[in-house]
């Protein structure tokens, strides 16, 4: 329970995105997230409320290192396996209970771990004129944390669903948590689920 200092606002003007949920990071993937099915259903039930107000990312990796400019050549050196040389790509599809809504849902995929690292993401928005994002996916501390942290240089307000990340390290997955409600607060708001269908309006 909230006390009425933390009361979240309600969320207006708003999309839901949903963060790599790929299978490369399912059980079995190259980098897989332990926590992915155990939130996946609570992800599925977001996007089936909001299937309009759902845009999904994908993290598309290069065909060889050198695709990638500066250190990201060293990253895909170091895991070749997951560039697209050697990657099946299934892989880098969504997982399938997720899958199943595209189309009509739309799909941004990215170079990096932003979702604004696709330039397409922010015009889309503003085109949409929406003003709040709702974040859910993988990996809490890293595609998550970057989406998070380039939609608030943006000036978008920002909703995470807590139970509805997902990330390697339970470590990680606190101290970011941690950050967010004592060094954001004001441009980032955390929820539940149930909060989340409380308080978003279409």
């Amino acid at each position: 329970m909230r006390d009425s200092q933390s009361q979240v606002a309600e969320i207006r003007d708003a999309v839901h995105l949903c963060i790599d949920m790929q299978n490369i990071f399912a059980p079995g993937g190259l980098w897989a997230t332990p926590w992915m099915e155990r939130v996946l259903p609570t992800i599925v039930d977001i996007v089936s409320r909001h299937q309009p107000r759902t845009i999904f990312t994908r993290f598309i990796t290069p065909k060889v290192p050198e695709d990638r400019p500066g250190q990201w050549q060293s990253y895909f050196r170091r895991w070749h396996q997951a560039t697209r040389d050697h990657l099946p790509p299934s892989a880098l599809e969504l997982v399938p209970p997720l899958a199943r809504y595209v189309p009509p849902l739309r799909i941004v995929d990215k170079p990096a771990y932003s979702a604004f690292s696709n330039p397409a993401l922010a015009s889309l928005l503003v085109e949409l004129g929406i003003g709040t994002v709702v974040i859910s996916g993988a990996e809490t501390d890293v595609c998550v944390l970057s989406t998070v942290l380039s939609a608030v240089d943006l000036g978008f307000r920002v909703v995470i669903v807590e139970d509805a990340l997902c990330s390697s390290s339970d470590v990680g997955h606190d101290a970011l948590m941690t950050m967010y409600r004592t060094r954001f607060h004001g441009q980032v708001d955390l929820v539940t689920s149930e909060e989340l269908n409380e308080f978003w309006r279409e």
